[in-house]
């Protein structure tokens, strides 16, 4: 029998419910009012400015929730538990008929977003392949074409919750189409490693 292996997979981690109703309530109380700062992908998408854990007793319990599923990722990607430090914290709201572009997030190892309201069908986060390279490119698409996760550009996060959680390496492209529903309000993040370890030469982080 013919047997499929998908090697050196990209890790995705979803985590339901990381954050509980009563810090959920209270993020989005405390931070709503401060996302003024717009942004070029639409007129309807605004955030905070960037926020360190310490910023906020609210950010500070969350992040006491989120590093554990930090470390859990991490391993899985650098195959040791290691320390992890959240680097960045930001709220974004997305208002109906905003949009988020494609793009991806520097000087970080895993990036994650907590889901503070429900989110519409619409704008789910999409994931995508890199549309880099200078390499030819020969496509099959078409209505007769099905797509797997071997052939398929694009992939659609499952629907969230609010408290949700997802984490991904922090080079993988996404974005979130036009909203088409209520208002989406995230909590996105950067995180880093306290180091990493080749055979003896050492890089270390610090948030």
């Amino acid at each position: 029998m013919n047997e499929i292996f998908g090697i050196f997979p990209t890790p995705f981690m979803r985590a339901p419910g990381t954050l509980g109703p009563s810090l959920v309530a209270g993020l989005l109380e405390h931070f709503l009012a401060r996302a003024t700062h717009g942004n070029n992908s639409s007129a309807n998408l605004s955030h905070t400015e960037m926020l360190k854990p310490n910023d906020s007793p609210l950010l500070l319990d969350a992040a006491a929730l989120l590093v554990p599923k930090l470390v859990d990722f991490g391993e899985q990607m650098f195959a040791e538990r290691l320390p992890w430090s959240i680097k960045e914290m930001w709220v974004n709201v997305l208002d109906n008929g905003g949009r988020q572009a494609m793009h991806n997030h520097a000087n970080s190892f895993i990036s994650g977003v907590v889901y503070l309201t429900p989110t519409h069908p619409s704008s789910q986060t999409v994931f995508m392949k890199s549309p880099g390279g200078v390499d030819f490119k020969f496509a099959n698409e078409h209505s007769n074409s099905k797509p797997n996760q071997f052939s398929a550009d694009k992939w659609i996060s499952p629907a969230p919750q609010p408290g949700d959680l997802v984490l991904f390496p922090s080079y993988v492209m996404h974005a979130v189409p036009p909203n088409q529903g209520e208002r989406r309000i995230t909590l996105a993040l950067n995180a880093i490693p306290s180091q990493l370890d080749s055979w003896g030469y050492v890089v270390r982080f610090s948030g």
